[in-house]
């Protein structure tokens, strides 16, 4: 995952849903993408394990907008915000459960 050099924010308005207490994974989606499946998995059993922390599925499609403000170029795209929607972490494609703990880390 790399660290991103602009601040980004995100709040509930932009995502549609309240952000997580601790921490939201933001998953950017699109209808044919096969890696999209596993991620959600991942996501959603970390979220899951790990008190106060939200899963986000964004259809990329449907949100053009927040897809160019953010720069989102692929699917999956995962976004790690803090709580205060802080985008602290970025991968791009399936993510491995220890990553995406290891950037919850960083995020609480």
């Amino acid at each position: 995952m790399d660290v991103r050099t602009r601040a980004e924010w995100l709040d509930a308005a932009q995502l549609g849903v309240e952000l997580g207490e601790r921490a939201t994974l933001v998953q950017f989606s699109s209808a044919f993408c096969q890696p999209c499946r596993a991620t959600r998995r991942t996501l959603a059993e970390v979220a899951g394990m790990v008190e106060g922390v939200a899963h986000v599925e964004i259809d990329a499609e449907a949100h053009l907008t927040l897809v160019r403000e953010l720069g989102i170029s692929r699917t999956p795209t995962v976004l790690v915000l803090d709580a205060s929607g802080l985008v602290v972490r970025r991968a791009v494609g399936q993510p491995r459960t220890v990553d995406v703990v290891a950037a919850l880390g960083q995020a609480m």
